[in-house]
């Protein structure tokens, strides 16, 4: 293990790693928490890395599972217990190894309010762990408000806070600045946050990592200080899930939301929906033979997709929403639901928003490209 400020080189995936992930994929796809567990246990023993078990084993069969399900080749419920399965071993992990002494600094680990993949974070923590800092793993959707009271109890060096949904970057934003007002620098970390780290640098985080690694690798040195941390801006403070989305918004840091786009769209969000599925259901003659199933499937596919468009107003950047709305068009279409013709009705009700309506219109030129479907989003 490095310690200190001595980065880890990432690790060659040896054939003996790459066995033991094929394993551990089988037991956990047979719904077998033993063998799983078994499988973990076999690779320590035979000196395999620690950090290398959990990233390059239980890290990526988890990855994995998540490719097999959007392909469609793993049910949601077997999607889930392969979940839950490495999500178990993951708890055990520490107890196989005992437990390290802290020598580096306090980190505590959070997942955004409403976000609930909370096992990016958990991977995170216990790299961290096996560094050598001290850990406050919070786990899934953490409010913000409870996150702060946090933070002035321990008083840890950093937040690292982790987010795979984009939908959720407007919380994001809230929880990063609540932090900082409670002078405690953050490392954003998940996909939610851009390959690229775009977004967490857009909403103000200290640092970016693009997986446990990284991250653990940048917090061997001590993060900034928030530059608000003394003097925390009334339009900074968090709004909760349940109070609208107009409140507070951070227009000092995202000047776009002053059209007040994203908070209307936010707002109208389920008459939208509404009003959209019945305009296609007269439309298109397939819908019109749906079981109620079929159409609950698709109003939850046209709600994402106004969710998306609405992040996308957030951070001011269309390749957000034309990046998942692409990925859902091949879904959309199985249930004969052509997504693009989503895209002019959606327009249509949302004539009046300027940005909405040139987000929408990219997407249908985009749509109509030769590489709609064909990869999930970032």
């Amino acid at each position: 293990m490095a310690a200190g400020g001595t980065p880890h080189e990432h690790r060659p995936r040896t054939t003996a790693v790459a066995e033991h992930a094929e394993r551990l994929w089988d037991a956990v796809t047979a719904g077998d928490e033993y063998a799983a567990g078994d499988v973990v246990v076999r690779a320590l023993g035979d000196g395999t890395d620690p950090e290398t078990v959990l990233l390059d084993v239980i890290a990526a069969v988890q990855r994995r599972v998540g490719r097999e399900w959007a392909a469609n080749r793993l049910t949601v419920a077997r999607e889930h217990a392969a979940t839950a399965i490495n999500d178990r071993v993951l708890a055990t992990f520490g107890y196989v190894l005992g437990r390290p002494e802290p020598h580096l600094g306090r980190i505590t680990v959070a997942c955004v309010d409403g976000e609930w993949h909370a096992m990016p974070a958990r991977l995170l923590s216990e790299v961290l762990r096996l560094r050598g800092f001290g850990v406050d793993y919070l786990g899934a959707q953490v409010p913000a408000p409870h996150l702060v009271a946090h933070l002035h109890r321990t008083g840890p060096d950093a937040v690292a806070l982790s987010g795979s949904l984009a939908t959720r970057l407007s919380t994001a934003h809230a929880t990063i600045t609540a932090c900082q007002a409670a002078a405690t620098p953050v490392i954003a970390s998940g996909a939610a946050f851009g390959p690229d780290g775009r977004y967490a640098r857009l909403l103000g985080a200290e640092a970016w990592a693009p997986d446990a690694r990284a991250a653990a690798d940048r917090l061997a040195e001590p993060l900034p200080r928030p530059h608000s941390a003394h003097q925390p801006h009334s339009a900074h403070q968090p709004h909760s899930a349940h109070q609208p989305h107009s409140a507070h918004l951070p227009l000092d840091d995202l000047p776009h939301l002053a059209d007040q786009e994203y908070t209307l769209v936010t707002r109208s969000s389920g008459r939208l929906v509404k009003t959209v599925l019945a305009g296609l259901e007269e439309r298109l003659p397939a819908m019109r033979a749906y079981t109620d199933l079929q159409r609950q499937y698709t109003a939850e596919d046209l709600a994402h997709i106004v969710e998306y468009l609405a992040t996308a107003l957030y951070v001011g950047d269309g390749e957000l929403f034309t990046g998942f709305l692409s990925w859902t068009a091949g879904i959309l279409t199985a249930r004969g639901v052509p997504a693009a013709s989503l895209v002019p009705a959606l327009e249509a009700e949302l004539r009046d928003f300027p940005r909405a309506t040139g987000l929408l219109r990219t997407a249908r030129t985009h749509l109509a490209g030769p590489a709609a479907g064909s990869e999930r989003p970032a």
